[in-house]
């Protein structure tokens, strides 16, 4: 019983609304990583033949719309051919998608990874992006949490922007104290018995797949899910009105920045 509903979800509709990239085609996995530079996908061995057509264009799809969300370059996807993707392979028992540092992999359930791609990406960028923001940097160290114990490098436009983001995510405009978010967040995790949802790279994961959920161009449930409305929404786990703005107009103008860099490096 508890398989057939599991099928049932990757087999059902994820509500999408954005731009028609493939015009009917089947996409596979061999484009999914050609288009978006992957370092290599894996495939478990449980996912069948149907499956994986589903799986490929709702990947293709989510992929697709991340880029233009963010206005980046598809091959940017990939982290310069290092990240690795798994669908249905190398996940963690009990969890919809991980990001494993050690294998530099973003691994997806088959039936429980829809909705939780941007967040899992995030993980990887924020990974990948931390030698290129700081000095000294450990095999799995991310930017997000280095950032709360060494300063930045700020020679580049684009770690200025993403310390300006880092600031609005973890301190109160006094810049002195703790900001809201992260106090809500604490909480959460004093309730909880464990520390998760005050941990930098979540902090920052979350506010990342809540900026592309707000976005009202292109909506898409397999990329990201049950964040606006949701109950963690209400708990205080997302950023509230008080950042919304500055959050979003951080994130994406950095990635803006970033991918206007990618596409001139590209010609």
């Amino acid at each position: 019983m508890t398989n057939n509903r599991s099928n049932n979800r990757l087999k059902r509709q994820f509500f999408r609304d954005g731009p028609d990239y493939r015009f009917g085609d089947q996409a596979s996995f061999d484009e999914i990583k050609a288009t978006f530079g992957f370092k290599t996908i894996t495939l478990g061995a449980w996912v069948n033949k149907d499956e994986q057509h589903i799986a490929a264009n709702l990947l293709y799809d989510a992929l697709a719309d991340l880029t233009q969300l963010l206005s980046l370059p598809p091959f940017a996807i990939g982290l310069r051919g290092t990240l690795n993707l798994a669908f249905g392979s190398g996940g963690q028992a009990g969890v919809q998608a991980h990001y494993d540092s050690n294998r530099r992999t973003l691994a997806m359930a088959k039936n429980a990874g829809g909705g939780a791609l941007a967040h899992e990406w995030w993980h990887a960028f924020d990974h990948y992006i931390a030698r290129h923001m700081f000095s000294e940097v450990g095999a799995h160290d991310f930017a997000s949490a280095l950032w709360l114990v060494q300063p930045p490098l700020l020679s580049h436009p684009l770690n200025q922007q993403l310390d300006d983001l880092f600031r609005i995510l973890f301190l109160d405009s006094s810049t002195q104290e703790p900001s809201d978010y992260f106090k809500r967040a604490a909480l959460l995790d004093k309730a909880r018995g464990s520390q998760y949802y005050a941990r930098p790279q979540e902090l920052t994961a979350r506010a990342f797949e809540w900026v592309i959920a707000s976005q009202p161009q292109i909506r898409n449930a397999f990329l990201v899910d049950d964040v606006l409305g949701s109950e963690l929404q209400h708990q205080g786990g997302f950023p509230d009105a008080a950042i919304a703005a500055a959050t979003v107009d951080s994130t994406i103008n950095y990635f803006q920045m970033l991918g206007a860099a990618l596409y001139r490096q590209a010609q």
